[in-house]
């Protein structure tokens, strides 16, 4: 079963998949080793990653780098970014056939204004409901394999408000799009509202220390989401360990004291699957 079909396979379960952000190939690597069924390819922890901030600032050409590398990397579906698909519904026909070469199983695609911004911060401005319903066709239209999921998302709760949010992402699936992403409901309530309201499955997005509050998979299980993708938890928790070991190192001259708590050398061969490699070596290198 390839990525696209295992994806959608998970999507008709009647259970809530969780979907964690990787910022890296090896971090999404991580990612398929604990175990988990999908991994996100967040653009805003790329583009982090990438020492700038989730304004828009990195290319087409630069996310999918990034993105058919981690599709390489991986046997568990990726669901990637798309931001707004870097332009209008013409650059969306060239966008979507990119991003399907690449192999990913899924990707959400905004209606923010060109170029975006994290749908956390303020000062969000969306365009047309008319103009993203014209984009989202353009990728469905274009769409060679019927088993990619397109996901709508739509970030215009911050100045619309709820249920002008909810109308859009109707008219979204309507238009085609498989999924529906209202980003940053501000409370428990607007959250529970968004899968009752909406025409296909939800997904909801747990960004803590943003607009959204971060609740247990359970309960956004039993709210009706189907999906959950889970952005800057590794990144927050890569950001915060480099910090640490840096001050010890910057005070000690040497990371003994903090050594326990490091991965091995053998953790990080397994990471990144050293052994195939060696496997590869011997057989073809006679």
């Amino acid at each position: 079963m390839n990525a696209r079909t295992q994806l959608r396979k998970l999507l008709s379960a009647p259970r809530y998949l969780i979907a964690p952000g990787a910022y890296d190939t090896l971090t999404a690597r991580l990612v398929q080793a604990a175990g988990f069924d999908a991994v996100y390819l967040t653009g805003g922890g790329y583009s982090r990653a990438s020492g700038y901030p989730d304004v828009g600032l990195l290319t087409m050409t630069e996310n999918l780098l990034f993105i058919a590398r981690t599709v390489e990397a991986v046997d568990i579906p990726v669901i990637a970014d798309m931001d707004t698909g870097y332009g209008n519904a013409v650059n969306v026909v060239r966008s979507m056939r990119e991003y399907e070469k690449s192999g990913v199983a899924a990707f959400h695609i905004e209606d923010q204004v060109s170029p975006k911004k994290c749908g956390h911060y303020e000062g969000k401005q969306v365009i047309s409901t008319a103009e993203m319903v014209g984009k989202i066709k353009a990728a469905v239209d274009t769409r060679r394999d019927a088993d990619l999921v397109i996901i709508a998302r739509t970030d215009s709760r911050a100045s619309e408000g709820l249920q002008a949010a909810i109308d859009r992402m109707n008219a979204y699936l309507e238009a085609g799009a498989d999924l529906g992403f209202v980003e940053a409901p501000q409370s428990k309530e607007e959250l529970a509202a968004i899968p009752q309201a909406l025409s296909k499955p939800a997904v909801a997005n747990i960004f803590e220390g943003g607009k959204t509050p971060p609740l247990p998979a359970r309960e956004l299980e039993a709210m009706g989401f189907r999906l959950g993708i889970y952005p800057s938890q590794t990144h927050r928790a890569a950001i915060a360990a480099a910090k640490k070991v840096l001050a010890v190192l910057k005070r000690d001259g040497d990371t003994s004291a903090i050594e326990h708590e490091l991965a091995t050398f053998n953790d990080r061969e397994e990471a990144v699957n050293a052994g195939r490699w060696r496997a590869i070596e011997q057989k073809y290198m006679k």
